[in-house]
């Protein structure tokens, strides 16, 4: 069990209350970014679907049982995965490792092609027609999920891997749609409806084993969709597992950490990280100095380092009182596609206004004036994320906002 989670001690400690049924029927997974608190709870899931007949044998990562076949591919009808997370970054890493492996017939082909199919599926899932049917944007999301799937039945495990350049063309196809279906359809809060409909859901009776509701980031769900989910968690269905995952216990209310088990996951040294980067994506790990999330970020088609140099260029212009071309800005940054760029660079406008020459006696910079920037800037990404405005318009808006900030409180 759980051979594909690496350097985390959790892994033994849910192995044994699996083995001896003392896993509980909600459980928090808890731990930094790119931990492996996803990879674990999908693990979860596949293990208690598995049809191995044999104990000793069960939950193996390498089981040919139909429902773990289904499960490796995230295929399985009884898991339900909810909640924010950028997923465009995986997918890019992904699909490099895919045709590489492809063109070059590498040993490692149909791990590569696994790890691209699930690194596809871990957003498609967040939008199954469960949790989505009877939402007015739903007409609109599903033929780019259709579209995906359609694609996705091309890299079916069991046929052989397309030819290199039909290959390069249907992952490219993939993440066109992909990356509108995050950028456009993605919620930055898991929507109430959601957390109702899946509540329902777990209390269908299941005809293939347990069903598994997993719910990333769960300390980004507000208040409205806090107290919904606790109201299931204090009378759980009997065929259900309820699996959180955050990278901030102390954000979850105590209420819902009163009825989890929580499963710690710890920061992995920097060569515990390389490894996973080489073992999982069969890469070198000089990218990204060896760290998970920043090798992921490589793949951006915009450099982090110069998105916020760009960011930084924004905010001289606004405590220089230059007026600068937003459009400008926007397509130096790619147009912001995927949209984890534009939180990147929202992220270097914070590190921008914190500069020593805001510190100056002209400024006028204090606690107030921060707290009202950093308003701003929750505001900004707010109207792209949730209210999917385009981001230049967002942009116009913040640098008229933080340049009256900046005019109100000078000496």
């Amino acid at each position: 069990m759980f051979e594909n989670l690496l350097y985390q001690d959790a892994a033994f400690l849910l192995a044994d209350d699996i083995k001896n049924k003392r896993l509980p029927s909600s459980i928090l997974l808890s731990g930094p970014l790119s931990s492996g608190k996803l990879t674990c709870a999908l693990e979860i899931a596949r293990i208690l679907s598995c049809n191995e007949p044999s104990f000793e044998k069960k939950g193996r990562w390498l089981c040919d049982c139909p429902s773990c076949r289904r499960q490796k591919e995230l295929l399985g009808t009884n898991v339900i995965l909810a909640g924010p997370r950028d997923c465009s970054l995986e997918i890019l890493a992904a699909t490099r490792t895919f045709l590489d492996a492809g063109a070059n017939n590498y040993s490692h082909l149909q791990a590569a092609r696994y790890l691209y199919i699930r690194s596809v599926r871990k957003l498609l899932l967040r939008f199954s027609p469960v949790l989505w049917e009877g939402d007015d944007k739903f007409s609109k999301l599903s033929p780019l999920v259709e579209d995906i799937n359609e694609q996705l039945e091309r890299l079916n495990p069991d046929f052989p891997v397309p030819e290199n350049e039909e290959l390069s063309e249907i992952t490219r196809k993939i993440l066109v749609s992909a990356q509108k279906l995050e950028s456009t359809y993605m919620y930055d809060s898991l929507p109430i409806e959601h957390i109702r409909k899946a509540s329902f859901w777990a209390r269908m009776k299941s005809v293939g084993g347990k069903k598994v509701l997993i719910i990333e980031n769960a300390d980004r769900m507000n208040e409205s969709c806090r107290n919904a989910l606790l109201k299931i968690l204090e009378e759980p269905p009997e065929d259900a597992l309820f699996i959180l995952t955050t990278a901030s216990r102390g954000a979850v209310m105590p209420t819902i950490l009163s009825r989890v088990r929580t499963y710690s996951f710890t920061e992995r040294s920097v060569e515990q990280q390389k490894e996973v980067i080489e073992r999982v994506f069969h890469d070198k790990a000089e990218k990204g100095r060896g760290f998970v999330q920043e090798y992921l970020q490589t793949f951006l088609p915009v450099p982090p380092e110069k998105l916020k140099e760009t960011a930084d260029f924004f905010y001289g212009a606004i405590r220089e009182n230059r007026l600068i071309q937003i459009n400008e800005i926007v397509k130096k940054c790619g147009d912001f596609e995927p949209r984890t760029m534009f939180k990147i660079f929202l992220q270097g406008l914070m590190e921008a206004q914190k500069n020593p020459l805001e510190k100056d006696e002209n400024s006028g910079r204090n606690a107030e004036v921060e707290i009202k920037n950093i308003c701003a800037l929750r505001e900004c990404f707010n109207n792209v994320s949730v209210y999917n405005q385009k981001p230049a318009a967002a942009l116009e808006k913040l640098y008229r906002d933080l340049a009256g900030i900046r005019k109100a409180n000078r000496f």
